[in-house]
């Protein structure tokens, strides 16, 4: 997947991808109503052949206009790119948002990035679409800018879920901080994922029987702590099942920093220094405190027969949800 970084936002755009078809949005999570302007934009591309593109923009803009407010990040940046490489498009571009491109004029946007960058021939985005300076481009000065410098503009209206709810990110994370992952992912189109690091740990639960994968999530993740079914990717496209805790382990000495730790079932090798993804499909119990490691080594094993329930036989929500969350030989037929 070719993604375009801050470092490289002014060099030339390569001539197989001008010319494009550029959808446009922040696209946090890629969800269902994202997927709607995406899967336009990708349709525009294959009737006029040519490449197709995004362009997003990061950090978040929260994060440049509030830092004392974390935004919880359903898809950053590198989990964003894989998905949207597996909705097909040749390329992402990620424009540096900071102060200074927040004061960018509606028609400076149009010619340096629109023009001047991209070439584009026709752009895709939501009806509320707003940008430049004060939001002073809206959908109506888009259209009348493509009549005049001749590329197209196609507006698409908000996508609605099966109770006609407009699906929204921040939906999606108020109920991941439920723990209503299986919910979110109804809205996702896929399996809420994670991406991080397998580091080293106090390893108590190889001593209990329960050896764990252990990621450092950042801190304004904020899914509901507690006991999870889910799938662990490693970089080499393998996916196994597993069950997770993400807490802050209350029946141990705990250091007041959530972690996940991840028992992978059926499995031996070492994960140190791997970046991996955990994909979660069901909320299992919220996290105990227990009397002493006994009681807990019982409701663990409890954990991983409940886990394996629910993890067989379950299949992809979507081609998103194969691409993110299974590997492509363990999609079951049908």
């Amino acid at each position: 997947m070719t993604v375009f970084h801050r470092n490289e936002a002014r060099q030339p755009l390569p001539e197989a991808l001008r010319g494009g078809v550029i959808a446009i949005g922040n696209f946090d999570g890629v969800h269902r109503g994202h997927q709607s302007v995406l899967n336009r934009a990708l349709e525009e591309a294959r009737e006029r052949g040519v490449p197709a593109l995004v362009l997003t923009f990061e950090p978040h803009p929260r994060t440049v206009f509030r830092p004392d407010i974390p935004v919880f990040r359903l898809t950053p940046a590198p989990l964003k790119a894989r998905i949207l490489e597996g909705m097909g498009f040749s390329a992402v571009m990620e424009f540096p948002f900071d102060r200074t491109f927040a004061e960018l004029s509606a028609s400076a946007f149009i010619k340096t990035i629109l023009l001047d960058w991209l070439h584009a021939s026709h752009v895709v985005t939501g009806f509320d679409f707003h940008f430049g300076n004060g939001r002073e481009g809206g959908p109506a000065f888009l259209m009348a800018a493509g009549g005049e410098h001749g590329f197209g503009v196609t507006l698409v209206d908000a996508f609605r879920d099966e109770n006609a709810s407009v699906i929204s990110s921040s939906h999606i994370r108020a109920l991941l901080a439920e723990g209503d992952v299986a919910q979110a992912a109804g809205l996702l189109g896929y399996r809420y994922t994670v991406e991080a690091e397998v580091i080293d740990g106090k390893k108590l639960g190889r001593t209990l029987g329960y050896p764990t994968a252990n990621m450092q999530l950042p801190p304004e993740v904020e899914l509901r702590n507690g006991i999870y079914a889910v799938k662990f990717r490693r970089p080499d496209g393998s996916v196994h099942n597993g069950v997770a805790s993400f807490g802050k382990r209350p029946t141990v000495d705990s250091d007041g920093h959530a972690l996940l730790e991840t028992f992978v079932f059926d499995f031996n090798d070492s994960l140190y220094g791997e970046v991996c993804s955990v994909s979660f499909f069901g909320h299992l119990r919220d996290e105990l405190k227990f009397d002493g490691l006994d009681p807990l080594v019982v409701q663990m094993k409890k954990d991983d027969e409940e886990a394996r329930a629910l993890l067989s036989g379950v299949k992809p929500l979507s081609i998103i949800d194969s691409k993110v969350a299974f590997a492509a030989d363990s999609i079951p037929e049908g």
